[in-house]
């Protein structure tokens, strides 16, 4: 157990430098044992630079044999409404993941499994369209409960087999819920319920499914994206056979992606260039629709992507502001994939120690897009902590503070 546990106030940067002592490490001996410099970790220490890199918070709490929730920080409360308010389904969230099994459903009473698809469509809309993680969840638990019973007691098999179809949907959409607003172990658990869920339907397509969210909510050590990135390959190749149609394609388009971003992660240039290249080649066959497809992937979300690449790559600002300027934001027509977009390019564009402004610009934006996101986006918060702590901040004035209270950042 560290002596942060995962819900302190504090920057990465103290919190990095709490550890190392508490771990009784020099600047130096951390640095050797992450494979990093001393001149890197002082500079994160002192708010000198910002820890935005998974490849390097993997390192560095490898190094220190701690989570990355004790170094990067767990769940956040702060006085803003849209920052706290959505954690307040986490508990009923919790209740129904951790309660409720296939082998033994929670409850016995259920609305019909036609019923059950439409709210969960609208669940789903609420995340992605809207990124309102409390409409998400109020109804949620429900729908998980119920599509349980649906999925053991339903009327016939025409019913069963929808049931377990859709309550592999309805975990993804907990898990990347859970996983948003910093509850990883929840996570973990939805992922484990949706493989459950897709190995009791033997779909090759919802199997793929369940590895995708499998690989997004796995324990982030160096030796897990490892084994993230050979998971994402297997997922892929044994998917491929069976990609014939547009949702097929999608699941197989965003394996590929995620492949990529382990490759990206463990600095493998070459299984990085290859996942792309797949993920345009799919995202050619799909239309260049993210409202429509299956969790947003198209031609466009392959662009945002490539920014997110180049961002764990460590590429400058002016690369990120030239990968940027490659995507229509027209085309960004989901509050989810727009914000990220936006905070990336934002957190990229902070790397330039002369593009403090034009940073908090993209980061303004990004909260306005989908402001409950944005304010508990662990990678967003130390964005803006750097760019406070930057002596050129002014440039950001007011705004910067104001994103900065929001977001329950020192300022």
């Amino acid at each position: 157990m560290s002596p942060l546990g995962g819900y302190d106030d504090a920057t990465i940067g103290a919190r990095l430098r709490t550890l190392r002592r508490w771990r009784g490490k020099t600047q130096v001996e951390l640095a050797g044992l992450a494979g990093l410099s001393p001149s890197f970790v002082s500079m994160v220490e002192n708010g000198q630079r910002p820890l935005d890199r998974r490849s390097h918070i993997a390192a560095l709490a490898s190094a220190l044999k701690v989570s990355e929730t004790d170094l990067a920080g767990g769940p956040h409360l702060g006085p803003d409404a849209d920052q706290s308010a959505p954690h307040s389904g986490i508990p009923a969230l919790r209740v129904a993941l951790e309660t409720s099994r296939l082998s033994d459903p929670a409850d016995d009473r259920a609305r019909p499994v036609n019923a059950l698809a439409v709210e969960l469509r609208a669940i789903k809309d609420a995340y992605t369209q809207q990124c309102d993680y409390v409409s998400v969840g109020e109804r949620l638990p429900a729908v998980l409960d119920e599509l349980h019973v649906q999925a053991v007691l339903g009327t016939g098999e025409p019913d069963r087999t929808a049931a377990l179809g859709l309550l592999v949907e309805a975990h993804i959409s907990a898990m990347f819920m859970a996983k948003d607003l910093g509850y990883l172990d929840l996570a973990h658990v939805a992922a484990l319920r949706a493989e459950d869920a897709a190995q009791m339907l033997g779909d090759p397509v919802a199997i793929g499914k369940a590895a995708l969210v499998r690989f997004h909510s796995i324990p982030r050590a160096i030796t897990s994206w490892d084994r993230g990135l050979a998971m994402a390959e297997r997922s892929a190749a044994a998917l491929e056979p069976h990609a014939s149609d547009v949702d097929g394609v999608c699941v197989l388009g965003m394996l590929t992606l995620s492949a990529a971003l382990a490759a990206a992660v463990l600095q493998r240039s070459t299984a990085l260039d290859h996942w792309l290249c797949e993920s345009a080649a799919l995202a050619a066959r799909v239309p260049d629709d993210m409202a429509a497809n299956w969790w947003s992937f198209c031609s466009t979300n392959v662009a945002v992507w490539r920014v997110a690449l180049a961002l764990e790559r460590g590429e400058g600002g002016g690369k990120i502001a030239e990968l940027a300027s490659s995507v229509d934001e027209r085309k960004l027509t989901t509050r989810t994939r727009r914000a990220d977009f936006l905070v990336d390019v934002g957190r990229g564009v902070a790397r330039d120690p002369k593009a403090g402004a034009e940073a908090v610009g993209w980061l303004r934006r990004a909260e306005q897009a989908a402001p409950q996101r944005v304010r508990n986006y662990a990678p967003a918060r130390e964005s803006v902590a750097y760019l406070m702590a930057r002596a050129s901040a002014a440039a950001g004035g007011r705004e910067l503070r104001g994103i900065a209270a929001r977001m329950g950042v020192l300022h």
